[in-house]
């Protein structure tokens, strides 16, 4: 006796009211409620995809430079679709909660994937804790959240919930070391995602949790992977649309599908002619914060500019300025930890970090709010 064949879906659930999608292809004729922008604007693209259509312009996040739009051709993002949905077995029939912002590929990404694989998308509007947004008795087979919701979702208590689902994907900004340890907990396989909106989102994963938990990242397969002459990573793929796509990440290679990141080449440091890369002394200022009972602030580090050296590495911290036994405790565990042209030669407090409107960091316009720089905070020798 052969099995039952999965009920396809027909409608889609948004801030929990059912859009058919015969209706969803008239949008906005046959939109029978009052909507809010940002449920216009997930089904004026959902009717673009039911209607065929073949390109659709994506704006990238803005955190490393100025927000731009790419446009995308259907095949692109279907075949990323189905290259996610082969990964972790998602078929008709599985249940996805879409919590990201969909104005942006991420998001965007996941309405695709319902989309083109026959899964039942349950779609709430991008919110610290998206669990509180659903009926306790919803059940999902896949989900992706940015760090800021997986923290807020493991701190309420959902993980019996969580660990039903068949893979977790978490992206579009930093995992914490606190928040990584969190995620131990889980059953549910965790991945960090690497990808961008050029790759029409991820196109590589790295493991967060379990035995199989890894440092490295591993292309998809199907994805071709290299470097270029500044050791940042090249990409070529049906996801690329087969033109070779060179990156600003600098990674190491390990093999020809599995590299480890190393950090953005835009935010290399030259100090006194040594190159140092960001990102690694960003690692080493969290942990230092979290031990000092700082958790909570947030923080990045930047070359500021010095008549000596070029570049000064200097750590931004948001908010007041620390006690000084504290800000002190703080440099001199730097010290221990980084080599000499690693070590932040200060501490600059910035009031509020500037965000994209996609959530993330910005760098860029945060560095230019910091007119007067304060006087440095010398680690010890």
């Amino acid at each position: 006796m052969s099995a039952t064949p999965p009920l396809l879906p027909d409608a889609l659930l948004l801030n929990g009211r059912e859009f058919r999608y015969d209706d969803i292809k008239q949008y906005p004729a046959n939109s029978p409620v009052e909507l809010n922008g940002y449920e216009a604007k997930v089904l004026d693209f959902c009717r673009q995809w039911l209607n065929g259509a073949q390109e659709f312009g994506l704006r990238t996040s803005g955190s490393t430079g100025k927000p731009q739009l790419v446009t995308m051709r259907r095949r692109q993002l279907a075949a990323s679709a189905r290259r996610t949905g082969d990964y972790f077995d998602l078929g008709p029939g599985d249940r996805m909660l879409v919590c990201l912002n969909c104005e942006f590929v991420g998001g965007m990404m996941m309405l695709v994937r319902g989309l083109e694989l026959n899964l039942h998308l349950t779609i709430v509007e991008p919110h610290a804790d998206p669990l509180a947004l659903v009926p306790a008795t919803a059940a999902f087979d896949f989900a992706s959240f940015v760090p800021l919701q997986l923290r807020e979702v493991l701190a309420h208590t959902y993980a019996p919930r969580l660990n039903r689902l068949k893979a977790i994907l978490v992206g579009g900004a930093t995992v914490e070391s606190s928040l990584e340890t969190a995620i131990q907990k889980l059953k549910v396989p965790v991945y960090l995602t690497y990808g961008m909106t050029e790759t029409a989102s991820h196109i590589a994963l790295r493991r967060l949790n379990g035995a199989d938990a890894t440092l490295h990242y591993r292309a998809l397969p199907g994805i071709h992977i290299g470097q270029d002459q500044r050791g940042c990573l090249t990409v070529r793929a049906d996801v690329t649309d087969d033109r070779l796509l060179t990156t600003n990440d600098r990674v190491r290679l390990l093999d020809g599908h599995t590299f480890e990141w190393l950090g953005r080449a835009d935010f290399v440091i030259n100090s006194g002619g040594v190159k140092v890369q960001a990102e690694k002394v960003e690692k080493v200022l969290e942990v230092a914060l979290v031990e000092l009972g700082l958790s909570e602030r947030r923080s990045f580090v930047a070359g500021r500019p010095d008549a000596r050296l070029g570049e000064q590495v200097t750590a931004y911290l948001e908010g007041v300025a620390l006690p000084e036994a504290q800000a002190k405790a703080l440099l001199a565990l730097l010290s221990e930890r980084l080599e000499r042209y690693e070590r932040p030669r200060a501490l600059v407090y910035v009031p509020q970090f500037r965000t994209t409107a996609s959530g993330k960091l910005d760098r860029l316009n945060t560095l230019r709010t910091v007119a007067v720089a304060p006087r440095p905070e010398e680690p010890h020798s």
